[in-house]
């Protein structure tokens, strides 16, 4: 997979790729990145970027003329002839909300071309014209689309092939599955009196596999109810949701 991420500070990001699953996923080849200053598509002495928007108001607006030079030189300017695997996203507070099943989706491409905002905004004509989408990670202000646009690289990063060594431990990820992963604990057994749960130290699998379903069910509908909504639910599942929700009263007072 490619991604190419178009930034007004193309500085941001080489020290978050060399670590972690992105540097792995670059160093397997499973992932190409390639970072595009905008600033090298403008056509003033001050490399201008942005502007103040018409109508007045405060802030300054990012301007078109340079992201669409950018996409042009990547080949992906004319949203018409753009191939089926690519997508160009701008990463913005109004668009879509990133999840597991998007980071899934966009794993699928071929080429990912992710543009930050700065600024006040970007002009609108970016949205309407240029671009197959917007994207959010949430609903809080950032000051760029930098930061957003790395979660975007790392979420994808650790579902291509071959990046993560066991993907068992991507299945059971919080989300990956619909709903939150179980806790886990690690030596010792007991720290200051404090013990991990009896199960997890008995050898039985099918005990232990039943008590790591259960407190995922547990965590979710504690934490993050409204996912059980759409979870895909076995008749035991029910069952051990129907036994919680019985047993929360109790276990609050």
């Amino acid at each position: 997979m490619k991604i190419s991420i178009l930034t007004i500070f193309p500085e941001f990001f080489p020290p978050a790729f060399e670590g972690g699953m992105i540097r792995a996923a670059r160093e397997n080849r499973a992932l190409e990145s390639r970072i595009v200053s905008l600033r090298d598509f403008t056509n003033d002495t001050h490399r201008t970027t942005d502007d103040y928007p018409f109508g007045g108001g405060v802030g300054m607006i990012m301007k078109i003329e340079p992201i669409h030079r950018a996409l042009e030189a990547l080949d992906v300017g004319d949203p018409g002839r753009r191939d089926p695997g690519t997508r160009v996203v701008l990463l913005s507070p109004q668009g879509r909300r990133l999840s597991q099943d998007v980071a899934r989706e966009i794993a699928s491409l071929e080429h990912l071309v992710l543009v930050c905002g700065r600024y006040k905004g970007v002009d609108e004509r970016v949205s309407e014209r240029l671009v197959d989408e917007e994207l959010s990670i949430g609903d809080f202000v950032l000051s760029g689309g930098e930061p957003a646009a790395l979660c975007v690289v790392d979420a994808v990063a650790r579902l291509l092939p071959g990046v993560v060594g066991d993907f068992d431990s991507v299945e059971s990820d919080s989300f990956h599955g619909e709903l939150l992963d179980t806790p886990y604990y690690t030596r010792p057994a007991e720290y200051r009196g404090w013990k991990v749960p009896e199960v997890l130290l008995s050898g039985n699998h099918a005990e232990i596999a039943r008590y790591r379903r259960r407190e995922a069910l547990r965590r979710t509908l504690e934490r993050r109810p409204e996912l059980l909504e759409g979870a895909a639910l076995s008749a035991d599942d029910r069952q051990v949701l129907e036994a919680l929700r019985r047993s929360a009263p109790a276990a609050r007072k």
